[in-house]
This record gives structure tokens, C-alpha cells and sequence, in this order.
């Protein structure tokens, strides 16, 4: 079956999402995400620190310190203190949502999200779903070289 012009998009827009996630400086998770509003990316992020803290996202046990901003948060953030908006946008990431995560992205308006691999708790998906958002999960996508 031919892929349509949007799975197109879809799929260079996450393996974006997956190259940013790549500057995290998170050893546990890398996770990468891509804010686009139509057809333009808005916003981008990635998990880690708040601006002013040593990108240092583990504790010396391992841990993932609280204050670590997961991608999704980072790239909203990013939309609030500019001058565009998420309203009927599009986000990409390469982990799904968490169940706060997901709070955020339905207030600020996202109506999209395309994920690439699911988190263990379903809970955020569940929560988007019974907003209106459109979940498209999109765990087989090509690396272009």
C-alpha cells in the first residue's frame, strides 16, 4: 500500500524528534520532541535540565533527579514564551506521554500526537484519547542515511 503525503511528514517529522533527542544529556532516556503547526515546526525539545542546572540529569544512585524536564514539557515551555501557539498543532516524540505530560499538551492545545515507542504506563495515551486528541503510534520508522 502506498504511503500517503501525511504518513510522509509523520515519519521525517518523529525521525527529527529522534535526532533531538540525541542532545540529551540523560543516560537513562534520550527522548526527543518536535512541535509543528501547519507544516512548520514551532517548537523542539528534549529531556533534561532547566536552564541554569549542570546537565546532569542522574542522581549518583542512578536516579532521574526530580527536576528534570521531560521533552514534551521543554518544547511547550518553549511555545509560552514565544509569540506562537501549540492550538492545533502537532507533536512528535519518540516516547510517549506521561499521565502530567499529557495534561500539559492537552491544555496548551495540541490536537496530534505521534509517538514512536509506547511508556510502560499507558495512562497519558488514555487520558489524550478521552480528550479528543489524535494518537498516531508510529513505531516502525526507516533511518534515512
Amino acid at each position: 500500500m502506498k504511503e500517503s503525503k501525511q504518513e510522509k511528514y509523520d515519519k521525517a517529522y518523529l525521525r527529527m524528534a529522534q535526532e533531538w533527542g540525541k542532545l540529551s544529556y540523560c543516560k537513562r532516556k534520550q527522548v526527543g520532541a518536535i512541535i509543528v503547526k501547519d507544516r512548520m515546526i514551532i517548537s523542539d525539545g528534549y529531556n533534561g535540565t532547566p536552564t541554569g542546572f549542570e546537565n546532569i540529569c542522574e542522581d549518583d544512585e542512578g536516579y532521574t533527579k526530580w527536576y528534570v524536564l521531560h521533552a514534551e514539557a521543554n518544547a511547550i515551555s518553549k511555545v509560552a514564551s514565544s509569540t506562537q501557539s501549540c492550538e492545533g498543532a502537532t507533536l512528535y516524540i519518540t516516547l510517549s506521554p506521561c499521565k502530567e505530560c499529557s495534561k500539559l499538551i492537552h491544555q496548551s492545545g495540541i490536537k496530534r500526537v505521534v509517538y514512536q515507542t509506547a511508556y510502560k504506563d499507558n495512562s497519558g495515551l488514555e487520558f489524550l484519547k478521552r480528550a479528543g486528541v489524535e494518537l498516531v503510534h508510529m513505531d516502525q520508522i526507516e533511518t534515512v542515511i
